[in-house]
């Protein structure tokens, strides 16, 4: 997240944290990859920042020169502080200091631990520390290049109790309440659903996958995903952000993929620009984004951008899922198992595999009558797999 500020002279920018999601208010700088003097360019990562589910690396979102690192690694700030500045290719440092004499930029306080300087602590490990009543320099810390995690603030209280050790996705799960708690309370909700026949998708994939290795099968998932993506360039409506009271709909179609974590809890990162990827491709992506996930190993870029999510429960045993909102965006589709029904089919009953999608979706954004199309639009789509 950059914000330009110009005076005339200086094409300055404003690194600032970024929101990674809408359960986070605050993160940890773990460290810099970058110093000033460094030329970045869009999309390579700059920083680690820790939050309560993940330590996710953060994108510089657009090219320039490192000019200032404004905050140390360890320091606790909120999201939309000014981390570091920019310059802009061909912006001299002379230029800089001018527009810094103008417009100086306040460094948050230090880190709260000061010994050692460069300790590294989660905002949800210092907030259970507190809670707690441990002194956080106690802990030891497991987590990356050493940063004190919930996981480790926990595991000290259960030794000095002489207990086990309690839930470890215990906060992840109170962060992930909140979110929804306030998505219920400020978004309203509507849902629609339907059955989609998968007949032909499931012949499709059979064949396609008959002479392929495990490793690269493609797997129905990902023609949900690629239909949906499909289906939303139709009905813009349902895919961007409801922001400072208006709908803003986006050009592209990046998918927030719902992946449960194996120590419970669960994230939705994004496959970028779904609609314009070919299903093979899709297929590797998404396989490589649940292990990033689950490895905790994930980009700031894959946590921001998502415009619409999708979940799928049907390797859960649930027949239908209705979701809630992950704001800003303005719809969730989902997807329960795959069941064998009786369907009728030129005139004939049929037993075919049959999947139920549903929508939940943001009624100032749209309504039932164009959710029920867009429903509607997935499931032509996926009568023609070979076209996705």
């Amino acid at each position: 997240m950059t914000t330009a500020i110009a005076d005339g002279h200086s094409g300055m920018r404003e690194f600032k944290l970024p929101s990674l999601g809408a359960d986070m208010d605050e993160g940890t700088l773990l460290e810099w990859h970058v110093q000033p003097g460094d030329v970045v360019k869009r999309g390579q990562v700059v920083a680690v920042v820790d939050t309560s589910k993940a330590a996710i690396e953060v994108e510089c979102w657009e090219d320039g020169i490192v000019d200032q690192l404004v905050v140390n690694p360890g320091s606790t700030i909120p999201v939309g502080t000014v981390i570091a500045l920019l310059r802009q290719p061909g912006e001299t440092e002379a230029q800089a200091a001018q527009w810094k004499a103008k417009h100086p930029v306040a460094a948050p306080a230090p880190p709260l631990t000061e010994e050692p300087a460069r300790r590294r602590v989660s905002p949800a490990a210092r907030r259970q520390a507190e809670e707690k009543h441990i002194d956080i320099e106690t802990v030891t810390g497991t987590g990356p290049q050493g940063a004190v995690t919930v996981e480790d603030v926990d595991r000290t209280v259960a030794a000095a109790a002489g207990a086990a050790v309690p839930d470890r996705a215990a906060e992840m799960r109170r962060t992930i309440a909140a979110a929804m708690a306030r998505s219920k309370h400020e978004i309203p909700h509507y849902y629609l659903a339907t059955e989609i026949p998968l007949a032909a998708a499931t012949r499709w994939l059979a064949g396609v996958n008959e002479s392929r290795p495990i490793t690269e099968r493609l797997l129905m998932a990902v023609l949900f995903i690629k239909a949906t993506a499909l289906a939303l360039v139709k009905f813009p409506e349902l895919n961007g952000f409801y922001r400072d009271g208006r709908f803003e709909p986006s050009p592209v179609v990046h998918v927030g993929v719902a992946i449960s974590l194996r120590q419970g809890g669960l994230i939705a990162p994004a496959l970028l620009d779904v609609n314009s990827k070919p299903p093979n491709q899709l297929m590797r992506e998404l396989a490589d984004l649940v292990k990033r996930a689950r490895a905790l190993s994930l980009k700031s870029s894959e946590f921001a951008l998502p415009t619409v999510t999708v979940t799928n429960l049907g390797d859960q045993g649930v027949e239908s899922v209705y979701g809630v909102i992950y704001p800003p965006q303005v719809a969730l589709v989902g997807f329960g198992k795959i069941t064998e029904r009786a369907w009728v089919a030129d005139g004939a009953v049929q037993i075919v595999p049959v999947v139920t999608a549903s929508l939940s979706a943001d009624h100032r954004a749209s309504d039932g009558h164009r959710g029920g199309l867009f429903l509607n639009e997935l499931k032509t789509l996926l009568q023609q797999p070979e076209g996705l």
